[in-house]
């Protein structure tokens, strides 16, 4: 490229970028397409494009130019970007696409945490409120009470999934965490934060450092937001994720695990020894485990039906669990069919008699 063309190209990315702070992402997006006709096939001219198209909400252009840089530099940096295109171009789908791609995972940690916001609001656009919201809470520095680069979009970006998902009063609370982070207002926490309280935004820095909250107390306040939202919801929100990174929540197999485990609490309470129970089993039958025969009734009630246990023969009987599993109940199936062959063997003996 000769050398005057080269600092017309140079004069106007100057030009751009100045737009850009000066919040003017036409004017940006003018100046970048003059840069692009004169050297459209240089990397960063395109990456510029793509970044003040994105600005000026040329979400098409944008994305277009910013899968040609990648072709060009090979750089996966612009990613989370070109997934926010997809979804204001009406296509949260392949916004989500992007984010389960492999290129997603050569990101660095910032460009990991954009995506992960870029995620948050492609499931909103899905109608999965909880899901926004629980794609936040998986992201480790969302617990981070040092102020980092990206801590005031990502905790505005909890704070809006929050609010989205109708939990308004822990959304106020990172609106106002997110103030404290975005002390060169990036984000508009303090006109959200004002909305919900019904205050005026210029009392509310004030109040905020009078407040007396500790960064500690993310922790707990992010527990707090899981425990609300509840695993029921968690299930509910994910179930759209690929069976070949999670069990499906109806697995049977869930069931079983969840039943071994109640189980072996019963047994590490501590149930009755041997000695305190007088059934003896049947023959060919196998005895039944002690701790399920006669657990401990709560409330330190007496274990009557450990005694009824005890007194029924073992082969007419199943074993009598704790409250950690029902038994099945059959009805008067079995009963029956115990008079029945009650009544065979009476005739037999009957019969035998000289």
């Amino acid at each position: 490229m000769p050398n005057d063309l080269a600092d017309l190209v140079a004069s106007h990315l100057v030009a751009a970028a100045r737009a850009l702070s000066a919040e003017d992402p036409e004017k940006a997006y003018e100046h970048a397409k003059v840069a692009r006709r004169f050297a459209g096939r240089i990397g960063v001219v395109r990456e510029a494009t793509g970044i003040a198209a994105y600005h000026a909400g040329q979400y098409a252009e944008a994305l277009g130019d910013l899968r040609a840089a990648r072709r060009i530099t090979g750089s996966d940096e612009y990613l989370p970007i070109m997934a926010d295109c997809e979804r204001g171009l009406g296509r949260p789908e392949r916004a989500l696409d992007l984010v389960r791609s492999r290129e997603a995972e050569r990101l660095d940690r910032a460009g990991r945490i954009e995506l992960a916001i870029v995620e948050s609001g492609a499931r909103r656009d899905l109608g999965q409120h909880d899901a926004a919201v629980i794609t936040l809470q998986r992201v480790p520095e969302l617990r981070d009470p040092q102020p980092k680069p990206w801590s005031a979009r990502l905790a505005f970006a909890y704070a809006d999934a929050l609010a989205d998902a109708g939990h308004e009063e822990a959304a106020t609370d990172w609106f106002a965490r997110a103030m404290g982070f975005d002390e060169d207002g990036e984000t508009d926490a303090a006109e959200r934060y004002a909305e919900l309280t019904g205050g005026l935004i210029e009392d509310l820095e004030e109040d905020f450092d009078e407040s007396g909250d500790e960064p500690g107390d993310l922790l707990d306040d992010l527990a707090d937001d899981e425990e609300e939202i509840g695993d029921e919801a968690i299930r509910e929100a994910v179930k759209d994720e690929d069976e070949d990174e999670a069990q499906p929540a109806g697995d049977p197999r869930d069931d079983d695990l969840s039943d071994e485990d109640d189980l072996t609490d019963g047994q590490a309470d501590g149930g009755p020894t041997g000695d305190d129970v007088a059934a003896t089993p049947a023959v060919g039958e196998a005895p039944a485990p002690v701790a399920l025969v006669a657990a401990p009734a709560p409330g330190g009630e007496e274990t009557r039906d450990a005694d009824d246990a005890a007194e029924r023969p073992s082969a007419t009987s199943g074993p009598s669990y704790g409250p950690a599993f029902i038994e099945p109940d059959f009805g008067d199936a079995l009963d029956g069919s115990e008079d029945a062959e009650d009544a065979e063997d009476a005739e037999d003996r009957t019969k035998r008699q000289p």
